[in-house]
C-alpha cells in the first residue's frame, strides 16, 4: 500500500513539475467524523490541516494532492475513539465554472496515533493504514482564497481484534471536511 501511495505521489509531482497552472498552498479546516457499521458511536469533531498541489490540465480539468494531519474516529458510549492519521487524497478535478469544481478521487491514509488498544482493552488495534474514496466540490476564490467540502468514505476497516476470544466490531471511517486554503500562486 505504501509502494502504491509512494508512485502516486511521484507521478502527481512530476505532473506538477511539467505542467501549467501550478497551485500551491496550506488548507485548514473542521472534520465531523464517525465509523460506519459500529453500533454505539456517535460523530466526533476534529481539525485537519497541511498543504495542497494542484495543476489544471486545461480549461475544465485539473488534478491535487494534499499532505493533511487529520484527526478522525468516533465517540463512544464510554470513551473517544481518536485515530488521527496523515492522510494523502489525490483528486481529479471537473472545473463547472472557472471557479467552482467538483472533484473525487482516493485517499491513502497512515495512522499515526491512535487510542484503540486503551479504549477496547488491548483486544482491538487501529489498523495502520487506511483507504478512502473521496468526493467533494470547491471554490476558487480571489486573492488565493480556497473554500472546499468533502467526503471521505472508507474502503477498509479501520479496526481490527486481536484476540480470538473477543469479537469487536470493525468499520470504515465516514468523514466529512470543510476547509479553507491559501494558493501561494
Amino acid at each position: 500500500m505504501r509502494k502504491i501511495a509512494i508512485a502516486v505521489i511521484a507521478v502527481f509531482i512530476s505532473t506538477v513539475t511539467f505542467a501549467q497552472g501550478l497551485d500551491l498552498g496550506i488548507k485548514a479546516g473542521v472534520n465531523f467524523a464517525n465509523i460506519t457499521d459500529a453500533s454505539g458511536l456517535d460523530n466526533r469533531t476534529g481539525f485537519v490541516f497541511g498543504a495542497f498541489a494542484g495543476v489544471k490540465l486545461g480549461d475544465k480539468l485539473g488534478v491535487q494532492g494534499d499532505l493533511l494531519y487529520s484527526q478522525q474516529g468516533a465517540d463512544a458510549d464510554v470513551d473517544k475513539i481518536d485515530l488521527n492519521y496523515v492522510n494523502i487524497p489525490i483528486v481529479l478535478k471537473y472545473f463547472v465554472t472557472d471557479n467552482l469544481h467538483i472533484h473525487g478521487g482516493p485517499q491513502f491514509g497512515f495512522v499515526v496515533d491512535d487510542n484503540v488498544k486503551d479504549v477496547f482493552q488491548n483486544v482491538a488495534e487501529a489498523e495502520s493504514a487506511d483507504v478512502s474514496g473521496v468526493v467533494g466540490a470547491g471554490i476558487d476564490l480571489p486573492m488565493g482564497i480556497r473554500i472546499d467540502g468533502r467526503y471521505n468514505f472508507g474502503l477498509s476497516d479501520v479496526i481490527k481484534s486481536t484476540s480470538s476470544d473477543v469479537n469487536v466490531e470493525s468499520g470504515k471511517n465516514s468523514v466529512i471536511t470543510l476547509s479553507v486554503g491559501y494558493s501561494f500562486l
